[in-house]
């Protein structure tokens, strides 16, 4: 059992650092460096005879293209890829560049340009050296070869990739699918595994305060009901991830007497990862409050674009409609010395419609599709989410016809609500 929590926790944290570019362009170096070492097993194997009918020039001139091409790729592509971010940033809100900067294809396109670099430039090294002779070049040859073909492919989809990075449609739908892919990964495991708690704190609990302050980021489960199993004690997390912890401010609350309160605490605090920002790791919440700043951002008299904030609803309506209470799931806790508070609905329907809902106020066609979306959630099977829905309904009702001068308007608005009600 306690391996099989580290081996979770371990793939948790490696799927956290493959997101970082700087671990995959190692990755791709050290396979470089790998793939250059298995020639040097292989050709001992090849027939003198066949070795020879490959030149080590032949290996040299392909060596030479790659070394000089990559250079000059990546340094292009790295400029174009902060280009792409800067403009994302200012043009949609700040915070889908960190989205960006996680995109998959263009971090492995990064990747094998410098990969394809430093093999190129060790392989070159070797041959001055004399590791690699003339009349043993031919695995040589065709390994670069196949290094060669495989920066053509990334190149090809790096291009095709560039068609669409960064733009409006792109980036929505990006931060749909993360945030959809976080909401129901959580709702898989209703409070990350842990036990349903209410957000009482219990009595006889005491406190491990926050060593710093800054967002909740991430959360090791498996971790911590190890730690909590080895000195004995249950622990109840004041902060759910995406909230904002101040230093010295409770962050987990311990039931039970723990044989060495420092050690505890000394286990626990590495395991509740806090940061200056915010990311969409078991954050459903950051996902939702992303596409509502894009649709705010749209309504601003700049860019003046209601058909992204209609966008954007359509986009939430769609992710919040799968929503079920975590605490009424049925389902036994994987984690039973571990406590956590669950998704509250308002919260989730506060961040997806209220800054949309302030910002559009005075455009009738974005409090149309608002009321519409409102309404749908309304028939939602959960009663939370129903009540939520149809609190923030009746709130942006009240708001758009304080906002909204002109009769027409106030009456088309009215005859959707009622509309909706009927239906």
């Amino acid at each position: 059992m306690i391996v099989d929590r580290f081996a979770r926790s371990a793939v948790q944290a490696a799927r956290y650092m493959l997101r970082k570019l700087w671990v995959r362009v190692v990755l791709m170096g050290l396979l470089s460096f790998a793939a250059l070492a298995v020639t040097q097993l292989v050709e001992p194997l090849v027939p003198a005879d066949m070795a020879q009918r490959v030149p080590g020039a032949a290996a040299d001139r392909l060596l030479n293209i790659i070394a000089n091409a990559m250079l000059a790729v990546t340094t292009f592509s790295l400029t174009v890829m902060v280009s792409v971010y800067r403009s994302s940033a200012s043009q949609w809100t700040p915070r889908v560049h960190q989205l960006i900067m996680e995109d998959a294809v263009t971090q492995n396109t990064l990747a094998a340009f410098i990969g394809a670099y430093v093999y190129a430039l060790v392989a070159i090294v070797l041959r001055e050296i004399g590791i690699y002779v003339d009349d043993r070049a031919l695995v040589l040859f065709w390994l670069t070869v196949l290094v060669l073909a495989f920066v053509v492919w990334s190149l090809i989809r790096w291009v095709l990739h560039l068609q669409t990075l960064g733009s409006l449609v792109d980036t929505t739908r990006q931060v749909e699918e993360m945030t959809r892919a976080q909401f129901e990964e959580r709702l898989a495991t209703p409070c990350l595994g842990a036990c349903v708690w209410d957000g009482e704190v219990p009595e006889g609990a005491t406190c491990l305060r926050a060593d710093q302050s800054g967002y909740v980021r991430h959360i090791y489960p498996d971790a911590l009901q190890e730690v909590a199993e080895q000195h004995g004690v249950s622990l109840y997390l004041h902060r759910n991830v995406g909230s904002f912890v101040f230093l010295n401010a409770p962050l987990v609350w311990v039931t039970g007497t723990a044989p060495d309160a420092e050690a505890l605490a000394a286990a626990v605090q590495p395991l509740i990862v806090l940061g200056d920002v915010r990311t969409y790791d078991q954050d459903p919440r950051f996902g939702l409050l992303v596409m509502s700043e894009i649709g705010s951002k749209a309504l601003s008299p700049g860019v003046n674009d209601p058909g992204t904030a209609i966008d954007v609803l359509n986009r939430s309506t769609r992710i919040l409609s799968l929503y079920q209470d975590e605490a009424g799931g049925g389902q036994s806790p994987q984690f039973d010395c571990l406590h956590v508070q669950p998704l509250d609905a308002a919260d989730l329907i506060m961040d997806a419609f209220s800054g949309i809902a302030r910002d559009g106020a005075g455009d009738v066609t974005v409090q149309q599709r608002l009321q519409r979306c409102l309404g749908a959630l309304m028939a939602h099977p959960d009663a939370e989410l129903s009540a939520a829905a149809e609190a923030m309904a009746q709130d942006c009702l009240d708001r758009a016809m304080e906002a909204l001068t002109w009769p027409s308007d106030r009456a088309q608005l009215r005859a959707t609500v009622e509309g909706r009600s009927t239906a």
